[in-house]
C-alpha cells in the first residue's frame, strides 16, 4: 500500500512540473516557441522530437540546425551566441 501511494504522489509531482514548464517566445514579434523541457509526448514540448517545436525539421523550432529559431547564424536564435533577438524564456507567472 505505502508502494502505491508513493507511486501516486511521483505521477502527480511529476505532472505538476511538467504543467509548469517554462514556453519561449520570439522576443519581436511574440510568436509563441513552445515549452521548454516538458514530455517527449507533449505536442508543445520542445523535448518532442516529432512535434512542431521540438523537430528538427520543423520551422518553428529551436531544434532546426537549418531554422530561423535553431540555426547557429540566425539572429533569432538561442544557438548563436552573437545574436541579438534571441527568444525570451516566461514562466508560468509570465516572469
Amino acid at each position: 500500500m505505502k508502494k502505491l501511494i508513493l507511486l501516486i504522489l511521483a505521477i502527480l509531482a511529476t505532472s505538476k512540473c511538467l504543467a509548469d514548464s517554462p514556453s519561449i517566445y520570439d522576443s519581436q514579434n511574440g510568436k509563441y516557441l513552445g515549452k521548454l523541457g516538458g514530455s517527449q509526448y507533449d505536442a508543445d514540448s520542445t523535448n518532442n522530437p516529432y512535434g512542431q517545436y521540438g523537430s528538427k525539421y520543423s520551422a518553428d523550432s529551436i531544434n532546426n540546425p537549418y531554422g530561423q529559431y535553431g540555426s547557429k547564424y540566425s539572429n533569432d536564435s538561442p544557438n548563436n551566441p552573437y545574436s541579438t533577438n534571441q527568444p525570451v524564456i516566461i514562466d508560468r507567472d509570465n516572469n
